[in-house]
């Protein structure tokens, strides 16, 4: 009921206000194509839809419509790009005008501290302030290297769950473990090495709750004044989400300026450790504690579920094309040799081409998310010939351009040698796409992921460990489905079970 009445709402106000906000929006010729629709109920019936069908609707426009799109949500047209070339042009060539963020949503300001975080900061001294700490300080080679002991704790943790389902011969689900090895890992980096297990166990369940917001409080941020009427409840429960974030932050950063200040802090660098001193350039005043616990949960949630995820789907290409998964063993004994190594260590990484690329065409074949964070643009611009209006939002389809035929032969499947040179050595690839977009996992431009580095360096340790611990194999007459489905990130509909079993040295 509640809904039906929003909608016959939404429809009275699209009429009344049709004419108000042609007067503010360009005209709809010098705009990207876009399906009919009215301003406010076009936006409304498109966030009705589960994100995931969206995505598909978007592309079927495309086959019609082109490259370059518009839904109209709200008063602000949502701009769609597919074209590789134009988010080149838009998000290197131009990218002072393309970096900026949309204004934040009235339930995700609760959130995000009113954008007081790095991936949907506004582009600005804040922003560069919070991204250059985070680059400079923990994601730094020498800092990242420094976290060695952690990476091999959290090795361990995952190789004794691992090894327990091969004692009794269960399948194992795969996801599961993995996202508990990368939370442990990025909860000792962001809080420190005196982390607990109980304590980390609590952080993970937080995460996944305010992970599960994202789409469950989606709907408050239309007409809000409407729906703290109509969805009281659900308001209370977002601000009770964020209250209790905060209860189980609040109290590990504390700890940690209480050590700090003590002088008696472990000797690696923690995330909250470099943000308790920080001012802001504008306000001339340090971070408040909730601000802190923003950026702490974007940290770990930001890592967590994308890295994980790309790992799932390595692995399950690993186990369903075994031929893969041998010739990777071979190229990390070539490495190793036949010796009783137990860990596969960073300085090793750097010497497989083959396991590069194997990540390489993971986060090609399946990126973790489909679209990047929405652009917003500063000034009048034009894009491919159409206009693309001062605070228009730009989405760039990023799985449709790593799947682009122009550039990928067979592009649905998965095929790591296209990123190995002939001679067997790897092929520079820029995957930054400073000089040629061909696929743009961790986006591109001036907002590019900044953990990129460390992202790849997790998937590449926890991929060779792994597959040189344990040998991977389906379960009896399950062919390993790739079929996908939408939570945060894109994973797999049917989580990949395996059987594993140690390696035989």
């Amino acid at each position: 009921m509640e809904t039906w009445f929003i909608i016959l709402l939404a429809i009275s106000i699209s009429l009344l206000l049709k004419a108000f906000f042609n007067l503010f929006s360009p005209p709809k010729s010098l705009l990207p194509p876009s399906p009919p629709a009215f301003p406010l109920l076009g936006n409304f019936l498109w966030v009705l839809k589960p994100i995931f069908q969206i995505e598909q609707s978007i592309r079927r426009l495309r086959r019609t419509l082109g490259p370059t799109l518009t839904l109209r949500i709200g008063p602000r047209p949502s701009i769609f790009v597919f074209d590789r070339s134009l988010a080149h042009q838009a998000l290197i060539q131009n990218g002072s005008v393309f970096s900026d963020r949309p204004k934040a949503l009235p339930a995700n300001k609760i959130m995000n501290s009113n954008q007081h975080n790095i991936s949907s900061g506004s582009y600005g001294p804040l922003w560069r302030l919070l991204r250059r700490n985070l680059t400079s300080e923990m994601l730094h080679p020498s800092r990242v290297k420094s976290y060695a002991r952690a990476r091999k704790w959290v090795l361990d943790i995952l190789f004794d769950g691992l090894q327990q389902k091969a004692k009794s011969g269960e399948p194992v689900e795969v996801l599961v473990h993995l996202r508990y090895a990368i939370l442990c890992l990025l909860g000792l980096m962001c809080f420190g090495d005196e982390l607990s297990e109980e304590q980390i166990k609590g952080i993970g369940s937080i995460q996944k709750r305010v992970l599960a917001g994202f789409g469950r409080f989606s709907l408050l941020n239309f007409w809000p004044r409407v729906t703290k009427i109509l969805l009281r409840k659900q308001w209370e429960q977002l601000f009770q989400l964020r209250s209790d974030l905060e209860n189980v932050l609040i109290p590990l950063i504390r700890a940690r300026k209480e050590a700090k200040s003590d002088g008696d802090s472990d000797s690696v660098l923690a995330y909250v450790d470099t943000l308790l001193d920080l001012e802001l350039p504008e306000e001339k005043r340090k971070l408040d504690e909730k601000e802190i616990v923003t950026l702490a949960s974007e940290f770990i949630n930001a890592g967590t579920d994308t890295t994980s995820t790309a790992l799932q789907w390595i692995m399950a290409n690993l186990v369903k094309y075994p031929e893969i998964q041998e010739r990777l063993l071979v190229e990390i004994r070539g490495v190793v040799g036949d010796s009783g190594v137990e860990e596969i260590r960073q300085d090793d990484l750097q010497k497989m081409p083959y396991l590069k690329a194997i990540v390489l065409e993971g986060l090609r074949r399946h990126p973790p998310a489909h679209f990047v964070v929405p652009h917003c643009v500063t000034e009048d611009t034009v894009l491919g010939g159409y206009l693309i209006p001062k605070n228009g939002v730009v989405n760039f389809m990023v799985a449709d351009m790593g799947w682009d035929p122009a550039v990928w032969e067979d592009p649905m499947a998965f095929k790591p040698e296209r990123f190995m040179a002939s001679d067997g050595g790897g092929e520079v690839f820029d995957i930054t796409g400073s000089r040629e977009i061909k696929m743009m996992p961790f986006g591109v431009g001036r907002r590019i992921c900044p953990g990129l580095g460390l992202a790849l360096l997790h998937l590449e340790y926890f991929v060779a460990n792994l597959v040189w611990k344990f040998e991977w194999n389906a379960m009896d007459g399950d062919e390993i489905s790739l079929e996908e489905k939408m939570e945060f990130t894109i994973v797999m509909k049917t989580p990949l079970m395996a059987h594993v079993s140690p390696r035989r040295r």
